[in-house]
């Protein structure tokens, strides 16, 4: 009988990584339209708040399209992770240069994604810990409270709206810095539990 031929691996040029490369691509021209005339060109920086939600909206979909049509790969694993962190931390660096976000605030979430990223590639290689509800909600908290920060919503309902921006950002960070340190607990267990194993 013979044996079945094992599936090619999917090609590092499919639809979702193209689509993660052109979202780190996209990066520097969104800090360049958020910059542009320090932040004063209102037409900018409405098309800047609209290039990040868009960009940051793609980030759901290139992972549907992978495990969808079973294009996932070593590359995409690996860019997907970047390409949130650089947008996220451009959007941040960005409004700190304006003076509209405190850079306590942007070094306190860039520290701790960065850091995550960089502990889950180098020592959780063998294996995963799953992403927790409040990981999740974190995402979206971060993209909600930076959307609204990146918006002019001010020039269209007055100056009561940064009350809406600092809550949403307020939460975004608490759940920033409580997912992070969830995370670091669920790995301590998981070596914990691995331990055992190898010595087995």
């Amino acid at each position: 009988m013979a044996t079945p031929t094992p599936a090619a691996p999917p090609s590092n040029w499919n639809l979702p990584n193209i689509i993660t490369i052109v979202r780190i691509l996209l990066a520097p021209v969104f800090f360049w339209m958020l910059l542009a005339d320090n932040g004063a060109d209102e037409a900018l920086r409405w098309w800047a708040a609209v290039l990040f939600i868009v960009a940051i909206a793609t980030d759901g979909v290139d992972g549907a399209i992978a495990r969808r049509y079973n294009l996932v790969t070593d590359l995409g694993k690996l860019l997907d992770p970047i390409a949130d962190k650089i947008l996220t931390g451009a959007a941040l660096i960005g409004l700190s240069i304006l003076a509209e976000l405190p850079w306590w605030v942007t070094l306190v979430i860039l520290v701790r994604e960065i850091g995550i990223t960089v502990f889950r590639f180098a020592m959780l290689r063998d294996r995963v810990i799953p992403a927790s509800r409040g990981g999740k909600l974190k995402t979206i908290a971060q993209s909600v409270a930076i959307s609204l920060a990146l918006l002019p919503l001010w020039l269209v309902f007055g100056d009561w709206i940064h009350w809406v921006n600092t809550i949403a950002m307020t939460i975004a960070l608490v759940l920033t810095v409580y997912t992070g340190v969830e995370y670091l607990v669920a790995a301590r267990r998981e070596n914990k539990q691995a331990k055992p194993t190898s010595n087995a």
